[in-house]
């Protein structure tokens, strides 16, 4: 069987991206060439490696198989490339990250550094919803994993490196925004906002009330940090959130944090790999940077007490 590591590399990329025309674009070659690398590919394993339904493409059984060898190839030698950048003395190569999106609120402001530090290293930073983050994980697509509720039933390592409380939070001019104190079960009859199904924090919060025996109605599920607070700055209720989802809010003194009984709802978050996994030099030492200088980085910025307006500039950190 002759194959060619260009073809491998065509092959992977068209795989990755369920597109011969996006592959193309991704790898500065024309459509053409990117066919006849794949073709000539499938002739040496005398397998189709794709098949076509309609519009789209898929992997066959052996394109499967094929696209995993690739994977596995390609990061042992992006493995080796770190390390013996790694043994020149040099810290070069490629991180592949991905975060559920409350994370995207912090994880910038520790890439800047470390990115400044190590200009060698080149970051692929994927941000999604925490059912698309655990796929990822399950799939092993990306170096490291960044969540606030990592998945239970995975083989999987995790370490914590920063709080993330999770606080009350309601229009300023709330009823409630005044009281001291206030009952879990009072706090649950209000209109209640909450992430979709699957979020870290709609799954902490509910699991919050059902400890107390408290049942949450949702008036309004909502999928990202976003646009509900923006709904709770409009009225249409109350909702649990990350205190990193208020720490550049825009939104001037439209929101209250309510005392709440039970709050906050202390957490972590945590970086997370495959138990087996072995991290490249690259992976270790964004592992390590993440370890012993985020909570100098950002824990000063969540230390919102409850009960208080949140009146913040964009660009300015609470503190």
């Amino acid at each position: 069987m002759h194959v060619t590591l260009r073809q491998l590399k065509v092959f992977e990329t068209v795989a990755q991206l369920s597109s011969f025309t996006r592959a193309a674009e991704a790898l500065f070659l024309s459509q053409p060439t990117v066919s006849m690398q794949v073709k000539q590919l499938s002739e040496a394993v005398e397998q189709p490696l794709f098949e076509q339904l309609g519009k789209k493409i898929f992997l066959t059984d052996m394109g499967r198989e094929l696209h995993a060898t690739c994977r596995e190839m390609f990061d042992t030698w992006s493995r080796f490339e770190m390390t013996a950048a790694d043994m020149k003395g040099l810290k070069r190569g490629r991180l592949r990250l991905a975060c559920v999106s409350t994370a995207k609120y912090f994880i910038p402001r520790l890439l800047g550094p470390f990115c400044d530090r190590y200009p060698g290293i080149d970051v692929q930073l994927e941000v999604a919803n925490r059912d698309a983050v655990v796929e990822r994980l399950a799939k092993n697509q990306d170096d490291l994993y960044i969540m606030g509720m990592p998945p239970q039933h995975f083989d999987i390592a995790l370490h914590p490196f920063l709080d993330n409380p999770l606080i009350p939070i309601a229009p300023a001019n709330h009823p409630l925004a005044n009281k001291k104190r206030v009952p879990l079960k009072r706090f649950a009859e209000e209109q209640m906002l909450l992430r979709e199904r699957g979020s870290g924090t709609r799954m902490a919060t509910e699991r919050l009330f059902r400890d107390h025996g408290i049942v949450i109605k949702a008036r309004m599920e909502i999928g990202s940090n976003e646009a509900i607070k923006h709904a709770v700055a409009g009225g249409l209720g109350v909702t649990v959130i990350s205190t990193h989802a208020l720490t550049l809010e825009p939104l001037h003194g439209q929101l209250v944090v309510l005392d709440v009984e039970g709050f906050p709802i202390r957490r972590s978050w945590y970086v997370v790999h495959p138990g087996n996994k072995k991290l490249s030099v690259v992976a270790k030492t964004f592992f390590e940077y993440l370890q012993s200088e985020a909570p100098q980085h950002l824990q000063e910025s969540i230390a919102l007490p409850p009960h208080r307006t949140v009146r913040t500039t964009p660009g300015k950190r609470n503190g």
